[in-house]
């Protein structure tokens, strides 16, 4: 290539968020070999449980097995957030716990810890700017830890927690410089929020990404939403995956597949509305937008658990075979 010649930016990397293959109850060197034979570049730990354990020996064991398979490894937790309903106190306070994640994101390779404040309950207890500063507060709290290790804090707009604008605030008011996003383009449907809005606003702090296809319709009692394969919803998921890539080179596309029965969204009732008081009008009609278009879904079928178990793996290899085709 000529010394003058423009480089191409790096590519988007394709993952696995293992929580797409969550009731296989495999070892973390298990889910390491499904996932060099699908091809991906990376292995998204988004639990501890994936990973077995946080003993140095076994984070070292499973960096030795990625390694050898040519894989890339982030790690993830859920809540640090010591006020949500979501945060487990018995494994320590929210620092404790998030240093010790951070030390071990360092032994394990991984440049990144995945972490959430809560789920949609949060929002129902107390204002969500409570939530947020307590969040805030932990997050500040660790940012020496985190910058000593050169480990930044990915976290996620995770179910129906915070809507993007809320995210932003978190990582701008903890510290961009430590902090970013692990965007979900699932979750902003549980918060009545259109996936697109929610890249238009987290793109410039985006660290790494959960991917998943949402259909949104419109029933009696206001609003559904379902989970499906990419490719079978209604919230346009290629142009999104094709923004994204575009968008947010070099960061994980992670493909995060669960596929869902409609969750139901009374927003005819006027107390639904307490927990969502602070949600602009305009980004509201963006959602009421798809939901337009939307048709309804049926929920899948019960199956026993090794019938489920098997249609995981073909959920989340029929995602990643479109995820392929969209990118080309």
């Amino acid at each position: 290539m000529p010394q003058n010649a423009p480089s191409q930016p790096p590519r988007v990397k394709l993952g696995i968020d293992l929580f797409s293959i969550r009731s296989q109850n495999w070892t973390p060197f298990q889910y390491l070999d499904y996932c060099a034979q699908q091809k991906v570049q990376v292995v998204h730990f988004s639990e501890i449980r994936f990973i077995g354990s946080l003993e140095p020996d076994n984070l070292r064991a499973v960096r030795r097995r990625a390694e050898e398979l040519g894989l890339e490894l982030e790690l993830g937790m859920t809540s640090s957030c010591p006020t949500s309903r979501a945060f487990n106190a018995k494994l320590g306070t929210a620092e404790e716990q998030l240093s010790r994640m951070i030390d071990s994101a360092k032994i394990v390779g991984s440049k990144i810890v995945r972490t959430v404040l809560g789920t949609m309950d949060d929002r129902k207890t107390a204002p969500i700017q409570q939530h947020m500063e307590a969040f805030i507060k932990v997050l500040r709290n660790t940012r020496a830890k985190a910058t000593d290790a050169g480990i930044k804090i990915a976290v996620e707009n995770h179910a129906g927690d915070m809507q993007s604008h809320e995210l932003k605030t978190v990582i701008e008011e903890a510290g961009k410089d430590f902090v970013g996003a692990c965007l979900d383009s699932g979750n902003p449907c549980w918060v009545l929020e259109d996936p697109h809005v929610a890249f238009e606003i987290l793109q410039p702090y985006v660290l790494t990404s959960h991917v998943r296809d949402s259909a949104v319709w419109r029933v009696s009692e206001g609003l559904a939403v379902a989970w499906t394969r990419m490719g079978e919803g209604n919230v346009d998921i290629a142009s999104y995956v094709k923004k994204y890539a575009a968008g947010c080179p070099g960061r994980a596309l992670s493909m995060e597949t669960i596929v869902t029965g409609p969750r139901l969204f009374p927003v005819r009732t006027p107390s639904f509305w307490e927990a969502y008081r602070d949600i602009p009008a305009w980004e509201f009609e963006r959602f009421l937008e798809i939901a337009d278009r939307g048709k309804p879904m049926e929920a899948p079928a019960r199956v026993d658990p090794e019938t489920s178990r098997r249609r995981e793996r073909e959920d989340l290899e029929a995602s990643l075979a479109y995820t392929r085709k969209v990118l080309g």
